[in-house]
């Protein structure tokens, strides 16, 4: 299921107050379950508001805030969101594990010289 929310053109996100925009994506930023629902309330706002769709694979990005590094590739799989990703410039691969339920992140042991190392893994990965 799809979220959208209300950002700034400089990247900050709407609260839910309507007033501020937080750096990053949290629980007090303003959530709509349709991009109509979010329409009303930009076209109602003085300043210059994008909406953005947030998916179930970008939600790493969004409420995983303990997640660092670049994400590769993600995937959805019995209420998880397993995700393909380089902790840092140059650091092996490795696979996250992030629950939607608990919030937790959990990186496995194994680590991947390069992408291409860690997709057949990644494709068949189970929790």
């Amino acid at each position: 299921m799809s979220i959208f929310t209300l950002q700034s053109c400089a990247g900050g996100f709407l609260d839910e107050d309507l007033e501020k925009f937080n750096k990053t994506f949290d629980d007090w930023c303003v959530q709509f379950d349709s991009f109509e629902d979010a329409a009303l309330i930009a076209n109602t706002l003085s300043s210059n508001v994008e909406i953005v769709e947030i998916t179930p694979l970008s939600y790493p990005k969004y409420f995983f805030h303990n997640l660092q590094g670049n994400i590769y590739a993600t995937r959805e799989l019995e209420g998880k969101i397993i995700c393909i990703v380089e902790p840092f410039m140059g650091s092996s691969y490795r696979i996250a594990v992030c629950d939607l339920e608990t919030k937790q992140v959990t990186l496995t042991q194994t680590r991947y010289k390069s992408v291409l190392s860690v997709e057949g893994t990644f494709a068949n990965f189970t929790v």
